[in-house]
């Protein structure tokens, strides 16, 4: 893993956060809803695979919805196991179930 800082783009037109490095563009798709936002889907090209974008992009969207009062609705299985792993974005969580 690494201690790079990326660039997190939010893609209004393609409802999609963006990392974009090397030529490559990772990102994590969302719909917004009523009070929250839904992650529902994240994507590492696998030229950019082990430097921990998928991590880093991740917390920093999670973060931002904190910051922004949104609930957060992990349909995405990535972003679900990241917020099962650190509690701390599981109360700003909506069920998922």
């Amino acid at each position: 893993m690494t201690d790079t800082s990326y660039t997190v783009i939010d893609n209004k037109v393609l409802s999609r956060f963006e990392i974009h490095v090397d030529g490559f563009i990772a990102f994590e798709d969302y719909e917004l809803f009523d009070g929250g936002i839904a992650y529902t889907h994240t994507e590492v090209p696998k030229e950019l695979g082990g430097r921990g974008i998928a991590k880093f992009l991740i917390k920093t969207i999670l973060d931002d919805a904190a910051t922004k009062g949104l609930k957060v609705k992990p349909v995405c299985p990535m972003v679900r196991a990241f917020i099962e792993k650190h509690p701390e974005y599981q109360a700003n969580t909506v069920d998922y179930q």
